[in-house]
């Protein structure tokens, strides 16, 4: 889906999003946002291999075996 039209149906413009990332350095400091944006990342990929219907947990148990 394009950015674009998904910012257009929230009703999100340029000042909206500004504003946004301007509170979330400010609450979280320029250090922590890496961190949590790796976080979040590893977030949606769990979720979208859930969505898939992999196993996380047996993968990881395979791959402690193996070792």
């Amino acid at each position: 889906m394009n950015t674009t039209i998904l910012l257009g149906m929230l009703g999100l413009g340029g000042q909206e999003i500004f504003l946004i990332l301007l509170i979330v350095l400010l609450l979280f400091g320029g250090a922590k946002i890496p961190k949590l944006m790796k976080g979040l990342g590893q977030g949606i990929n769990e979720f979208k291999k859930g969505m898939k219907g992999e196993d996380v947990d047996t993968k990881a148990k395979e791959n402690i075996e193996s070792k």
